[in-house]
């Protein structure tokens, strides 16, 4: 999948659980983990290493979170 399609997904659901404040990280991260497949997450992690253009600072958080609990 396309790192465009990926940064876009990941903003989305970082979109919906926005509206959580502080937990919302969590629940972003929660949902990666839980919905993405090993290769989907494997590519926004490689995208987030190259700078994460595009990516909305909760994703970013969330993903700093996933990448802490592996």
């Amino acid at each position: 999948m396309s790192p465009d399609k990926l940064v876009m997904m990941a903003n989305q659901i970082g979109a919906f659980f926005a509206s959580q404040g502080p937990a919302g990280v969590q629940g972003v991260a929660d949902h990666i983990k839980s919905f993405w497949d090993p290769r989907m997450r494997a590519g926004i992690f490689d995208h987030l290493d190259k700078g994460g253009d595009g990516l909305q600072p909760i994703v970013v958080q969330a993903l700093a979170c996933l990448r802490a609990n592996q």
